[in-house]
């Protein structure tokens, strides 16, 4: 049985509809042919938004749906259709997105792959005779972290328009960076470098004489001990004097005379030069204990993007693994369980570390997605002579 579940009509079909709405009409058709889309779509598998703004399908207050989406099968409403419980205003744009899942065919899902696995790996006459189904699960999952980190491809970013604040929260399932740009006019990317200066401590409360102070609302003239006085240490409710200079201070790259001791030490020598601030496209540090990126004030009201990596166990869309490294982790599988067995031979146990090793680095060449073609361009650029 072959592996696609949809047609070319229903994969390649527009996945945007555009509408304009006229403060009547509530049905709107999408397509005619119920062979567009597959059977089991529904208002989940629609993004509806007004004038560029998401609409909810459900209205909690009313219990009831604001728009619902299905196959129509009346002679007059025959055909995809959406409809509104309440017509959409006159001259509202109204964009309709299809959920397509575009490119989804190199991904496989982790159930299938433990399910595979089971298949191929596990059974009478075979190495691994007999596993629970629970140390499978949690042995695909770690070996799903693991690849995430160095092998597979991150495709996740996030892009904000960084306020005046100079912050960016951390994602929800945000791991590591792996590079944090601005963008030009131009929609060019410019690589932004971490700065070690510099960073956001935590603030201590003192009181006037200098003592950690351990009183919220200093009201210090109560004769016995205040109630709701605390044992731990108080931050106070400004921001740190580090980050305020930081936040505060006029980098070198926005100064008209680069002549000074940040970027060119010891009057204007090369020598020394810290590589961190010999550039102009700014700079940032991450405050691991807030989960905020704080950047200097060169950047702010610039388009920031942030490149990170998952362990792709965020949620279940996220749990799945590239064509390419599909045997790699099986392999990470099977040598995590005949590893923590008793009663296996040596001897198989490297086996199965060797296989996977291989399996891992095949799966990183892979992946690497070089291109001879490619390389060959960039290696013609290198031969050029540079004039002095």
């Amino acid at each position: 049985m072959g592996l696609l579940t949809q047609t070319q009509q229903q994969y390649y079909s527009g996945n945007t509809k555009s509408f304009t709405g006229d403060g009547t009409t509530q049905n709107f058709t999408l397509a005619n042919s119920q062979a567009a889309l597959p059977s089991s779509y529904n208002h989940t598998n629609i993004k509806i938004y007004f004038d560029g703004v998401l609409q909810v399908a459900y209205n909690t207050a009313t219990a009831s749906f604001n728009y619902t989406f299905g196959w129509h099968t009346g002679v007059a409403q025959l055909g995809w259709r959406i409809y509104f419980a309440t017509a959409p205003a006159n001259g509202v744009s109204i964009e309709v997105e299809i959920d397509n899942e575009f490119g989804g065919y190199q991904f496989l899902n982790i159930n299938n792959i433990i399910s595979q696995f089971l298949v191929s790996y596990v059974g009478e006459g075979k190495i691994i005779p007999k596993v629970k189904r629970t140390d499978v699960i949690f042995h695909a999952k770690r070996a799903l972290q693991e690849l995430s980190y160095d092998t597979l491809k991150s495709c996740k970013a996030q892009e904000i328009q960084l306020p005046p604040s100079l912050k960016m929260i951390l994602p929800q399932d945000y791991v590591n960076y792996v590079k944090i740009t601005s963008v030009d006019s131009s929609g060019i990317e410019h690589v932004l470098y971490p700065t070690s200066k510099t960073s956001n401590p935590f603030n201590i409360k003192q009181d006037a004489d200098g003592n950690y102070s351990f009183d919220i609302d200093d009201d210090t003239t109560v004769p016995i001990p205040d109630r709701d006085d605390t044992t731990d240490l108080i931050s106070e409710p400004s921001e740190s004097d580090t980050w305020g200079s930081y936040k505060g201070n006029t980098p070198s790259e926005n100064q008209d005379d680069y002549q000074d001791d940040t970027r060119w030490p010891h009057g204007g020598g090369r020598y020394g030069l810290d590589p961190q601030h010999a550039q102009s496209n700014g700079s940032f540090y991450i405050d691991c204990a807030k989960g905020l990126i704080h950047f200097n004030s060169n950047l702010s009201g610039k388009t920031i993007i942030l490149h990170y990596l998952s362990d792709s166990l965020g949620t279940d869309d996220d749990m799945v693994i590239h064509k390419f490294a599909e045997e790699a982790i099986y392999k990470w599988i099977a040598y995590a369980i005949v590893s923590t067995r008793a009663n296996i031979q040596e001897y198989i146990v490297n086996r199965f570390r060797k296989e996977k090793f291989a399996a891992t680095r095949k799966a990183k060449l892979r992946l690497s997605n070089i291109k001879l073609e490619e390389l060959t361009r960039i290696l013609r650029g290198k031969s050029k002579q540079i004039k002095h």
